[in-house]
């Protein structure tokens, strides 16, 4: 028989430990949730209304809150609606669905973080060709590219996950990850394929980060030989170096503590690190950018400066 018609909801075990606080962390979560639409939203909408802002930097900018936008909107939702539930379940095709919305997000991201330290790389370390290399045309297809590709590779890990054949519904997690449905394998040679192409998949992303790294490892070579290229880094790099940290750290800690993680750490600690990648990234990239910018800076204060003359 196939498994899949059996197991056709999941029970969200990671709730247990938030049913006596749900309010707080409803309202809590609500307001983070308003507020991570609220920056990326007013950063989306000012890069599109204002053409001086038609620039590669910008336009990879905007394409990096509407990849946060995404990413949250596959989990806040269902995750506040399970706060004020008393029974913690999802069907077999959300929780797939979930899946593949949360790891594309998160591929997604470093995809883009990697197109926009080409940007930067080309833009300090190759001046004169920037316009050439960077145009606004190219710029939009990379960013869909990285996207459609992270998508699609996601999918496929996903795809050989509903082919396994689960012997349990539980799930010890605040929401549905790849490697947590894994676990509920039947019989682990089955997950061996799974595996595999997790690990192909991790190592196309570690490559994105090497190549990260390598990009600014020139750019920093070149900053040091020009006060005017030291300026430019300061003004536009630090955010993309302060936004790929806080990324980094959010994920490597959730990783670590999925397939190393003691379980003898408090459930509330655990759940904090599982959803840490969801919560500030999408927080302080757009706060980042909006203050350390210049162009951006100048627009909202414009903006503000006029709301409150009206």
């Amino acid at each position: 028989m196939n498994n899949v018609s059996v197991i056709t909801m999941f029970f969200l075990s990671g709730f247990n430990e938030t049913i006596s606080h749900r309010f707080v962390l409803f309202f809590l979560s609500l307001l983070c949730y308003c507020i991570i639409c609220l920056v990326n939203v007013s950063l989306i909408v000012i890069i599109i209304l204002d053409t001086n802002l038609h620039e590669p930097m910008y336009i990879l900018l905007c394409v990096f809150c509407m990849n946060a936008l995404y990413g949250t909107a596959g989990f806040f939702p269902r995750f506040l609606w399970d706060l004020l539930s008393d029974v913690h379940l999802i069907s077999y095709y959300g929780c797939l669905i979930q899946n593949q919305v949360i790891y594309s997000f998160v591929c997604g991201e470093l995809s883009i973080l990697a197109v926009m330290a080409y940007d930067r790389y080309v833009a300090i370390c190759q001046p004169l060709k920037y316009h050439s290399i960077m145009s606004k045309r190219r710029v939009i297809r990379f960013a869909c590219f990285s996207w459609f590709t992270t998508f699609c590779i996601v999918a496929v890990n996903v795809f050989l996950t509903s082919r396994l054949k689960l012997c349990s519904p539980y799930i010890s997690r605040l929401f549905c990850v790849n490697w947590s449905i894994v676990q509920l394998a039947c019989f682990p040679a089955q997950t061996t394929i799974n595996a595999i192409v997790a690990n192909i998949t991790i190592s196309i992303y570690f490559l994105h980060g090497v190549f990260i790294v390598w990009s600014y490892m020139y750019i920093i070579q070149t900053c040091v030989k020009s006060i005017e290229n030291r300026a430019k880094f300061m003004q536009t790099c630090v955010p993309h170096l302060v936004s790929l940290f806080t990324f980094v750290v959010a994920i490597l800690t959730d990783l670590i503590n999925m397939r190393l993680g003691s379980k003898e750490l408090p459930r509330t600690l655990q759940n904090f690190i599982a959803i840490e990648f969801l919560v500030i990234p999408p927080i302080m990239n757009p706060l980042i950018y909006g203050f350390k910018l210049t162009k951006i800076q100048k627009r909202i204060y414009s903006l503000f400066c006029g709301t409150v003359y009206i």
